[in-house]
């Protein structure tokens, strides 16, 4: 049941708005962006509630705490300034403004297209320099065709945790699910590493991220295999490369996405790869795929995206038409 009548028609416009406009310099540069300000919050608590001395279990637990707190601060931030935007004359305004601010199809697509500018323009150093920006693991460990894949990659996860998963929560549960998601999804990407600081202490904030991505990324992965063809893709292998490799993924989400493109593409994706003092050593996804991804690998994978987004887009307007 969605918490107000128009949710669907406010999440249309929230993201027609973001793929305008997205995240704009001249405004972020002035004032500090929501998730920054969400991040400064969970540093705090990290720094104060986190002790490496204290046993494992009590880290644990404080990190469920943690885990209370934001998603619990997101739904009361949200639901409160839900109240206050309906008593306003423009309030649908206002909760598509700070909708479209959670939602970043325009600017993952910006992100992900310096990648392939770099690569076309400077070489593989412009290249290791703008993926760096995107992906945690070693720059100066990938070659071009790391580079590419590493951008394509984050291209897809990104849709499925940045674009889908807001939209999904904010159809479902208004400003308060969305900002509750977007309080936990920070908590993950800061404090849910299998680190010896943060593996005790993040490991709720991890579990929970995975159970409220889980709608999100299987939804993502079907988008990506809907729009295939707008990059001469197929979608009948993108679907056929979800079933039988998204669940050799590392991650319960990340592989639906990244299976969903990797079959679409005809590339294969994952893989064995270097972070900054460790490696992994993961299955490929669409294992018999192309390994020598390119700058135009990457141009068709931001071709994908959008086709998703756009299916994405007309289902909720005939949701909202029908509703």
């Amino acid at each position: 049941m969605l918490i107000y009548e128009n949710a669907l028609w406010l999440l249309i416009a929230a993201l027609l708005l973001d793929a305008l406009i997205g995240d704009p310099d001249w405004l972020w540069r002035r004032l500090p962006h929501p998730i920054v300000l969400i991040g400064k919050v969970i540093s705090f608590l990290d720094n104060k509630l986190n002790d490496e001395a204290a046993p494992a279990t009590t880290r644990k637990r404080n990190g469920v705490l943690v885990l209370i707190l934001l998603a619990g601060g997101g739904l009361g931030l949200g639901a409160a300034l839900q109240a206050e935007f309906s008593a306003r004359p423009f309030g649908d305004v206002l909760t598509i403004i700070v909708a479209a601010i959670f939602i970043a199809q325009r600017s993952l697509s910006v992100h992900v297209a310096a990648v392939r500018n770099g690569l076309r323009d400077g070489g593989l150093e412009a290249g290791r320099k703008a993926v760096s920006m995107i992906v945690g693991r070693d720059p100066n460990q990938l070659d071009e065709a790391g580079v590419s894949r590493a951008a394509i990659e984050s291209c897809s996860e990104n849709f499925s945790d940045g674009i889908v998963a807001p939209a999904f929560w904010f159809a479902v549960l208004g400003l308060p699910g969305l900002l509750a998601y977007k309080a936990i999804n920070t908590a993950d990407s800061m404090i849910g590493h299998k680190t010896e600081r943060h593996g005790a202490f993040g490991w709720a904030s991890a579990r929970f991220d995975d159970l409220v991505n889980l709608p999100a990324s299987r939804l993502s992965g079907l988008l990506i295999a809907l729009a295939a063809p707008m990059a001469r893709g197929s979608s009948v292998r993108s679907l056929k490369c979800i079933i039988n490799d998204a669940s050799k993924h590392r991650s319960p989400n990340a592989g639906w996405p990244e299976a969903a493109m990797a079959g679409a593409l005809g590339l294969s994706l994952a893989g064995p790869r270097v972070y900054p003092g460790y490696s992994v050593n993961d299955p490929y996804l669409n294992e018999t795929g192309r390994r020598d991804a390119n700058a135009s690998d990457i141009s068709d994978a931001l071709v994908v995206i959008w086709g998703a987004w756009a299916v994405m887009t007309l289902t909720v307007l005939v949701v909202a038409s029908v509703t």
